[in-house]
């Protein structure tokens, strides 16, 4: 009876087809609707309390202390995201401020290398305020002077 022997190594094209094959599958996976990052939020430092908490031991529970210091940071983290959130929201009420404040106004406005004067006819709000002078929109941060007329 003659034994059939099967090759188990693979050539070098093999290898590197299956490698392509398996980091494109590796880029293509999307964790629990997300794709992965290097940064670690709130919701991803709550889930490590928890799996933390359920995967510890009942005979030797976590120190106290060490648990509301864990607590105490998730609490400043919260809040710092909060503030951030509000800060974002401020700093777009200044700048659209800032932008009707020059409505009527003169402003030189940069372009490129080059730079245009006019009257500010009208103002955009939102995440990126513009000015209109003539019949172009630009951003409020291309403007370089505001003269009072």
């Amino acid at each position: 009876m003659e034994e059939m022997q099967v090759s188990s190594k693979l050539s070098a094209q093999e290898m590197a087809a299956l490698n392509m094959q398996v980091d494109s599958f590796n880029k293509s996976l999307v964790v629990e609707g997300r794709k992965p990052s290097h940064e670690l939020g709130k919701d991803d430092f709550l889930k490590l309390l928890i799996t933390q908490l359920s995967h510890q031991d009942p005979t030797k529970p976590t120190d106290n202390t060490q648990m509301i210091a864990q607590m105490a940071q998730f609490s400043s983290l919260e809040q710092m995201t909060n503030m951030n959130q509000e800060f974002a929201k401020m700093n777009q009420m200044l700048v659209s401020a800032q932008g009707v404040n020059t409505i009527g106004k003169t402003v030189d406005i940069a372009i490129g290398d080059t730079s245009t004067t006019g009257v500010v006819e009208a103002v955009t709000y939102g995440q990126n305020p513009q000015v209109r002078v003539g019949n172009m929109y630009y951003d409020m941060k291309q403007i370089t002077a505001v003269y009072g007329n």
